[in-house]
């Protein structure tokens, strides 16, 4: 079958991922969730994530956005790159990364997808979210990870296994929140809590004691307003640290020339373990 894109244009993946909004409560959820994942061990193995966590993880979700909005072959390039560079962590450290560490990973970008869209935009039907887990899915399936689920029902019933069996506290847990709130600063860090507590399913948002994030949703409603006046940029410029406000901004494809080019407009990132 020949393809343009490895995800259509018209797909409502790509009105998810085009907005840096939405990306960014995806990066707020997949932060929390992260550090509470059994395998966080793998991702403090090279020292590069806690150094700088947060540019770590726009670095991942920047990567998720350059399969999702490149044409067909260079998609399945930055897979293989991934798959690569891991497989290079994994023979560094003489042992391999457990299957079911890579299926979260997939597993937090589809829900954490689906969550902040839903959050800040509309409800998504069912038809609607099944795209978004065969996205996720066919990468699962370039990188050959194993006892991946068919469909999106398949999907809730694994994913609610793995929250289940997969999340632990730990010493890693706590220090990745440390850093969190050391590259963040204090108010910027709350806020991030709040994010999380709205946005997190219920067993991560008791094992990090977030809360149930009730407080954000007024603020939600006078940020769509402030969208509306088109004063929302401004906003959420003085809401990031100086150092990410230029990587915060790529992540926007309505201010990236995508269309007219028929490029991808990013640049390849490193991988969150690289």
């Amino acid at each position: 079958m020949n393809r343009n894109f490895f995800v259509n244009e018209n797909s409502i993946v790509r009105q998810v991922w085009s907005k840096a909004d939405t990306i960014l409560f995806i990066f707020a959820g997949a932060a929390a969730e992260f550090a509470l994942n059994k395998a966080v061990d793998w991702l403090y193995f090279t020292g590069k994530l806690p150094a700088d966590p947060i540019g770590r993880l726009f670095s991942t979700v920047a990567y998720a956005k350059k399969i999702i909005f490149s044409p067909y072959e260079d998609a399945l390039a930055s897979i293989d790159q991934i798959t690569f560079i891991h497989k290079h962590v994994e023979q560094s450290r003489g042992k391999s990364i457990p299957d079911w560490a890579y299926r979260d990973v997939l597993f937090m970008l589809i829900d954490y997808s689906i969550r902040s869209y839903e959050l800040l935009e509309r409800k998504l039907t069912d038809e609607q979210k099944e795209e978004i887990f065969a996205t996720f899915h066919d990468v699962g399936i370039r990188m050959q990870v194993k006892d991946l689920p068919e469909n999106f029902q398949a999907w809730k019933f694994a994913r609610d296994n793995h929250l289940q069996t997969n999340l632990a506290l730990s010493d890693y847990s706590i220090h990745l929140f440390k850093q969190y709130k050391k590259h963040l600063g204090t108010a910027r860090y709350l806020l991030l809590r709040l994010v999380q507590a709205t946005l997190c399913p219920e067993i991560v948002q008791k094992k990090l004691s977030l809360g149930n994030g009730t407080l954000l949703l007024p603020l939600l409603r006078i940020y769509r307003i402030l969208n509306n006046l088109q004063l929302q940029k401004q906003v959420r410029d003085c809401l990031l640290p100086a150092q990410y406000k230029k990587q915060f901004k790529n992540l926007d494809i309505a201010e990236q020339p995508f269309h007219q080019s028929r490029k991808c407009p990013f640049s390849i990132p490193k991988p969150l373990f690289s």
